[in-house]
């Protein structure tokens, strides 16, 4: 390791050329990344529901619609208005009344439902078929452009509305995000270092670390907004403390040796040797995401896990060379940390460790109940800002026609007509429906067969399949909706079983039932893969049970708050924050169990080993959560897009809790359990040296 860092002290300067040029292609790479902002794609693509969404593209060039709602406009403005959308690049049909029949045909002659489903006094509605998915480039293009040729009476409502707002909103919002978690960093940083100028070498390093992780993200194709807008913001929070330590340790080396470069070659050696291992457990952490079916865990798994494997990289080769260069400025800039010494905490806690165990456990019944009850939220957009036009569409589209959400249903095309009319009565008597719209809805004694237009038989059948639409009362992800859709389900099935329920609604459902069994699945491997590398390294059975335990019980804080507090938090909060939690935090664990270990193999009796580990670490830990807490706090407050914000705020608060869980209560645990640590671990020299395998993460 010492040779390794020597060699990066000799090449400093070509390390940070290359360092540099590298960021051309990482910045290229970072354009060329596509980024989805539709959540639901991220579903399994053997389900039903997106199965059933294929069949759209493939036979009926249908990949998403949006209902189109015009206000005020006479008959003719509006087929004027349909046949200008019509021509927008990417619009497949524009289905309204004068699809079935010529304006000047009495409104009369329609059936009275369809008539109903479509008018609502002076507004109308048009369905927009797209020939792309929901959340495809040119299916938001073509959004931006109806958008441009309608109105302000008119109102272009449904998800790739929502996904096309979503990505205006999230693409000006992102770069602010960086800036609030380098400035509140930086802050930070600035307190509790020694030198001014040393916090924006840090974020230089990790900056371009950062880059490299969003440039080579090009080798995934695309990401998802939620992984762009965390990703940058997270690798700071976590790779923050591995700049920390190799900043401490070069100080230390300045004492023992006799120049810079030597005293900078053995920091190296020293960090690498520890922050390689202790990053294992923070990668492990995140990998565990890539276990869930919902890949969206493992679109943010590998993008973190692979951006603390790059923080690493840039922590042992462009930071030090940074600091080699950067000597004389970094020299002039120092002064006394101002965050307070914390040499008689280890005291503290030794002598009040009962009452920290007892309020762990008294804390720990009500926080596994709010943890367990929290409110989660699945639909997206009602957490979305309110002046959206997106959001103003739905809202527009619920008021005139009590409408919320629209279900798409493929019967095979050789289902009798008879079978599909009776299939539609049963399917109008289930609660919160409002209309199907299917060709035997548009048939009847006005409109015979015949004379129905080949662009709406196209539209709505094919060779294989007919394809009818229903509209629900029902909000997206609502337990009304999510009944309704089992109801139409069974119904359908009873008809033809072959058919399928899809859309939005049906797909949220779907996602409901699958994320809940991939929380469960993430944190069982994630709390194994955990337990077991924390096992081999300190060689012991009782302690990966008491670090776990301990940061599992500050997760179980930290999501049962939103119980208590009455917020709803989006549904991939838990698992998501959990795993970065256990993996981020666990860390400090570790630095506290290893000095803990040290010392009671030095021959140190318990508490004398318990208060030298809590003075030693307490420092270290306070500046590294506080940097994980201003790398997220800020964003949290600022975002507009609730899913963001939340996360943001969790993990923030996440760092707090575990931080004041591994100073007060693992020490506690230590205390108490002293005696069967020790029974339960390999003592003596050989577990020293192991233990010092993992030391180091935050110093």
């Amino acid at each position: 390791m010492k040779n390794f860092g020597k060699w990066v002290v000799k090449m400093r300067i070509p390390i940070l050329i290359i360092s540099l040029l590298l960021l051309i292609p990482s910045f290229f790479g970072y354009v060329g990344t596509r980024v989805n902002y539709d959540i639901l794609s991220y579903l399994p693509k053997d389900i039903e529901t997106m199965v059933g969404q294929d069949i759209l593209v493939e036979e009926f060039g249908t990949g998403a619609f949006s209902m189109f709602m015009v206000e005020g406009m006479k008959p003719k403005e509006t087929a004027a208005l349909k046949q200008r959308i019509e021509t927008v690049e990417h619009v497949e049909k524009v289905i309204w009344y004068d699809t079935a029949m010529d304006i000047s045909v009495p409104a009369k002659l329609l059936p009275e439902e369809l008539y109903d489903a479509f008018n609502s006094g002076d507004c109308t509605l048009m369905v927009i078929i797209f020939n792309e998915t929901t959340s495809a480039d040119s299916t938001m293009e073509a959004i931006e452009e109806i958008r441009g040729i309608a109105g302000k009476s008119c109102f272009l409502s449904g998800m790739s509305a929502v996904v096309t707002d979503t990505k205006n909103l999230s693409e000006r919002e992102a770069p602010v995000y960086v800036c609030i978690a380098v400035l509140l960093t930086c802050i930070v940083l600035s307190l509790a270092m020694d030198s001014y100028l040393v916090s924006f070498v840090f974020l230089i390093s990790i900056g371009m670390a950062i880059v490299y992780n969003l440039g080579s993200n090009i080798i995934f194709g695309e990401i998802s907004y939620i992984t762009k807008a965390l990703s940058a913001v997270l690798q700071l929070g976590v790779t923050m403390d591995y700049s920390i330590f190799l900043w401490h340790s070069y100080q230390e080396q300045q004492g023992i040796c006799k120049g810079k470069k030597e005293a900078m070659a053995g920091a190296i050696g020293e960090t690498l040797s520890s922050v390689v291992g202790s990053s294992i457990t923070t990668v492990a952490g995140f990998i565990a995401l890539c276990f869930m079916s919902f890949t969206l865990g493992m679109d943010l798994g590998l993008v973190m896990a692979k951006g603390v494997v790059l923080g690493v990289a840039a922590c042992v080769t462009v930071l030090p060379s940074l600091i080699l260069v950067l000597d004389k400025p970094l020299e002039k800039t120092k002064h006394k940390a101002l965050l307070p010494d914390m040499d008689h905490i280890g005291r503290f806690v030794t002598g009040h460790f009962a009452v920290f165990a007892v309020l762990f456990v008294i804390l720990l019944a009500p926080a596994l109940y709010g943890y367990r009850n929290a409110k989660v939220y699945y639909n997206l957009d009602e957490t979305l800002p309110k002046d959206l036009e997106s959001i103003v569409a739905n809202a527009k589209l619920e008021e005139k026609f009590d409408m919320n959400a629209t279900h798409m249903l493929l019967v095979g095309a050789d289902l009798p007509a008879k079978d599909v009319k009776h299939m539609s009565d049963d399917m109008k008597k289930v609660p919160g429906i409002s209309w199907i719209l299917g060709l035997n809805a548009i048939k009847g004694a006005a409109l015979p067969e015949e004379m129905v237009p080949d662009e709406l038989k196209d539209a709505l059948s094919n060779d294989n399949w007919q394809l009818l639409l229903i509209g629900s009362k029902y909000k997206v992800a609502s337990d009304q909706v999510n009944a309704q859709c089992d109801a139409l389900d069974k119904i359908c099935k009873s008809y033809d079983q072959k058919g399928m329920l899809v859309g939005e609604a049906p797909c949220t459902k779907d996602l409901i039932r699958i994320t809940d069994k991939d929380f469960k699945t993430v944190s069982i491997v994630s709390i194994g893969v955990i337990f077991i590398i924390i096992m081999l390294v300190f060689r012991s059975i009782s302690l990966p049970v008491i670090l776990v335990a301990v940061i599992e019980g500050a997760i179980f804080v930290n999501m049962g708050i939103p119980f208590y507090t009455g917020t709803a938090i989006p549904f991939i909060a838990s698992v998501v924050i959990g795993t970065i939690q256990l993996g981020a935090t666990v860390d400090y664990a570790i630095l506290m169990t290893t000095r803990y270990r040290r010392e009671r193999s030095a021959g140190a009796g318990k508490k004398e080993a318990v208060d030298i580990a809590c003075q030693t670490s307490a420092k270290s830990i306070v500046v590294s959560a506080l940097t994980f807490f201003a790398a997220t706090f800020g964003v949290g407050l600022y975002s507009n897009i609730d899913m963001i914000s939340s996360l943001c705020t969790l993990m923030a608060r996440g760092a707090i809790i575990s931080m004041f869980s591994v100073i007060f209560i693992l020490p506690s645990m230590f205390m108490i359990f002293d005696q069967l640590i020790m029974m339960s671990s390999m003592g003596g020299k050989m577990k020293e040296k192991k233990v010092e395998d993992l030391e180091g993460g935050i110093i």
